[in-house]
């Protein structure tokens, strides 16, 4: 059973929600000459549901009556929990209709993890949904940056891509692997399209980048697992490297990245030399706090 529609009522419980979020989770300056309200402002919401300034005005304005999808994503980009979720839609008079399915941790695959392990001079790593740095080698962490230092939570490859100024400055042809990466990341919503991770990392990214919110509003996909990265590393110069990735048969999601240099090019001789220097030190995975 739901309520009757309180559109009126709807709308305060949004407006006094985004108030209470602090602009500094989503990435966004605390306090700046344009910032005239607490919290979040109406546009940044609607950027993180992904609808438009006018129509989530409207909502506030109690103008206009709430799509079930639109309640979903709402939902999501304010950080509702379970009570929260369910006042918003009885406010709104719909059937909460959100899916009940129990998600289950990531874990990296032992299979994945032992031809991680045996790869010692070839960057590589285990990705799993939303593109999550599962596992890497010790080649990786010297081509990227140190992931044991970023929490878990944040190991993202996309978010470091865009968020990480040692991962994007490194990126010689930055714009081009960024947009196939969001376009990857797109085909992630195909797979899980109420994932409130995957949601929360759109959200996240669509507000702190510019470029990001344009290459998502393109519906561009793509599911190439090859191509040639460029980079400019800050020890050994530039790198021409091959990229591949192999998924797991298990329907896991779970894909192995690795990059190659051609033998006997300036590339393979960097490469080794910057592997080299790391040969002795362990490599990482990660098994907590990230669900499927």
């Amino acid at each position: 059973m739901t309520s009757a529609s309180d559109p009126r009522a709807l709308g305060a419980f949004l407006k006094a929600r985004r108030a209470q979020l602090a602009p500094l989770e989503f990435g966004l300056p605390q306090a700046d000459s344009a910032r005239k309200v607490a919290g979040l402002r109406r546009e940044e919401v609607a950027q993180l549901a992904a609808i438009s300034v006018d129509y989530y005005t409207r909502l506030e304005q109690g103008r206009v009556r709430a799509s079930a999808s639109v309640l979903a994503t709402l939902a999501r980009a304010l950080r509702l929990d379970d009570d929260q979720q369910r006042y918003l839609y009885e406010l709104a008079g719909r059937a909460d209709a959100r899916p009940r399915r129990r998600r289950t941790a990531q874990r990296v695959r032992p299979a994945m993890q032992r031809l991680l392990d045996q790869l010692t001079g070839t960057p590589a790593v285990v990705l799993g949904k939303r593109m999550d740095i599962l596992a890497w080698n010790v080649a990786a962490a010297a081509l990227y940056t140190d992931f044991a230092s970023i929490p878990a939570g944040r190991r993202n490859y996309v978010r470091l891509l865009f968020a990480d100024p040692v991962v994007r400055d490194m990126h010689r042809e930055w714009a081009h692997d960024a947009r196939d990466a969001v376009a990857a990341l797109r085909m992630e919503v195909t797979a899980d399209p109420d994932d409130p991770e995957l949601a929360r990392l759109v959200g996240e990214l669509s507000v702190q980048d510019a470029d990001f919110r344009s290459w998502w509003a393109e519906h561009r996909v793509i599911g190439s697992s090859y191509g040639t990265k460029r980079y400019r590393h800050r020890l050994v110069g530039e790198l021409t490297l091959d990229c591949d990735t192999w998924s797991s048969p298990d329907g896991s999601g779970q894909r192995l990245m690795v990059l190659t240099a051609e033998p006997g090019s300036p590339s393979h001789d960097a490469l080794r030399i910057l592997t080299s220097w790391t040969a002795e030190e362990p490599s990482g995975n990660v098994t907590e706090g990230r669900d499927q």
